[in-house]
């Protein structure tokens, strides 16, 4: 098979480092791609948001499998587009992608179908939404409610920081039309993890469960990222857990999908906060987490073609998806300033240094006169495997002092509890 894969993070290397285990593919292409994906695939010049140059390239190599990355390019609708000129492609609908690309669609659904989430109001005036704020107690969710590159949900500590936070959205447009409306939600407590699952519209699959740092410095300080680094699987989320959150989010939000006749078919993920009344939906992803991908593609036994194909065909209920019992940790190396404003073309050294079993997925990376040089804020995810969550913990850590580049900064304390 002839495989396409868009996307040029840490997520789509880690998803084309899977493919290419496959016997049963024979190519990869990988539209932008980045100087870690150029050594397992061909890198094509061609931004994820270019749909329609994507499904011409597509189509001129033959291509048997596209599988999209970035929830930008569903939002735009390339599954639609696609599925128009007989490409097979795996992920959701435009219309389907609602649940991640409109955060007030998303709750809505889940109130009208009992799915356990926060309390919340939604707002497209901004007087209204500061009158709620100024009535509501602190601590406070502000969250865009449209696509904000996993940076558009504050959690506000005190009114004036949900109001700042609340300006900054609707009034200085710091997310563009993302915050036309906006959801403000109760904060929840508890633990955070994330649960995501392959689903053909009707059979849903669980896959092994993560947890993400969304902070930039250790103690989940600072600002919101992209994510820092995770690790899979959590000690705390059981067997008994992952059938509450089946029976209770994830099957009830697929069925709801297909009865407001946007059937899901793809990836779905949860962010689950684990509070003292059981889990609780923070949002959903109608794609691969990113870092948590990076942290369970290793883990993954099965075929990824197969599931895949099982999820375009409607047969995913004849697939066995199998996971190894080993540990993962991964860490990610960003840029100086990173998520503020950094400098890129710095060279990347110690890359062949890393012991042989560490797995480093690139992200903002590009290859310059024959050197690998940084190219984005999130940079590469160093990923070890272990036994256990320490011993792998203990082996990540071991190996990134080996790798540099100027500016380089990284949290020491992912998967420290």
């Amino acid at each position: 098979m002839k495989v396409l894969v868009i996307g040029g993070g840490a997520r789509e290397h880690a998803i084309a480092w899977k493919l290419s285990q496959s016997d049963k593919v024979k190519e990869i292409h990988i539209a932008p791609g980045n100087a870690g994906t150029s050594s397992i695939a061909n890198n094509l010049p061609i931004r994820p948001t270019d749909i329609e140059a994507l499904a011409d390239a597509a189509l001129a190599r033959g291509i048997d499998l596209t599988v999209v990355g970035p929830e930008t390019s569903l939002a735009l609708g390339i599954v639609d587009l696609f599925q128009s000129r007989g490409i097979p492609v795996f992920g959701p609908t435009r219309e389907a992608t609602l649940i991640e690309s409109s955060k007030a669609f998303a709750k809505g659904l889940m109130k009208k179908y009992g799915i356990p989430c926060a309390q919340s109001e939604t707002f497209s005036s901004f007087e209204e939404a500061r009158d709620y704020v100024k009535s509501q107690p602190a601590p406070i969710v502000v969250k865009a409610d449209g696509l904000a590159a996993g940076k558009g949900s504050i959690v506000a500590q005190s009114r004036e920081e949900a109001l700042e936070a609340l300006s900054e959205i609707m009034e200085e447009r710091v997310f563009g039309s993302a915050g036309d409306r906006v959801v403000i939600e109760e904060c929840l407590s508890g633990r955070e993890a994330s649960f995501l699952v392959f689903t053909d519209g009707r059979a849903v699959v669980p896959m092994v469960p993560a947890c993400d740092y969304k902070r930039i410095f250790d103690g989940d300080q600072g600002l919101n990222t992209g994510g820092m680094g995770g690790y899979s699987p959590p000690g705390f989320f059981n067997e008994e857990l992952t059938k509450t959150v089946m029976h209770a989010i994830m099957e009830p939000a697929v069925r709801a999908m297909a009865e407001e006749g946007k059937q899901y078919k793809g990836v779905l993920y949860a962010g689950l906060m684990l509070t003292d009344d059981g889990p609780k939906a923070l949002e959903f992803n109608a794609r691969f987490g990113d870092p948590e991908n990076q942290v369970m593609m290793p883990r993954l036994k099965s075929d990824l073609v197969d599931i895949m194909l099982a999820v375009i065909d409607g047969t995913l209920d004849r697939v066995k998806v199998e996971w190894s019992e080993e540990a993962s940790v991964g860490v990610v190396m960003a840029s100086g300033g990173y998520p503020g404003s950094y400098k890129t073309g710095f060279p990347i050294t110690g890359l062949d240094e890393i012991h042989e079993d560490i797995l480093v997925f690139h992200a903002g990376t590009r290859e310059e006169q024959g050197r690998i040089c940084t190219d984005g804020g999130r940079v590469l995810t160093v990923v070890a495997m272990g036994e256990t969550i320490a011993r792998a913990r203990e082996r990540v850590y071991l190996n990134l002092p080996l790798i540099h580049f100027e500016g380089c900064h990284y949290r020491k304390d992912i998967a420290a509890e």
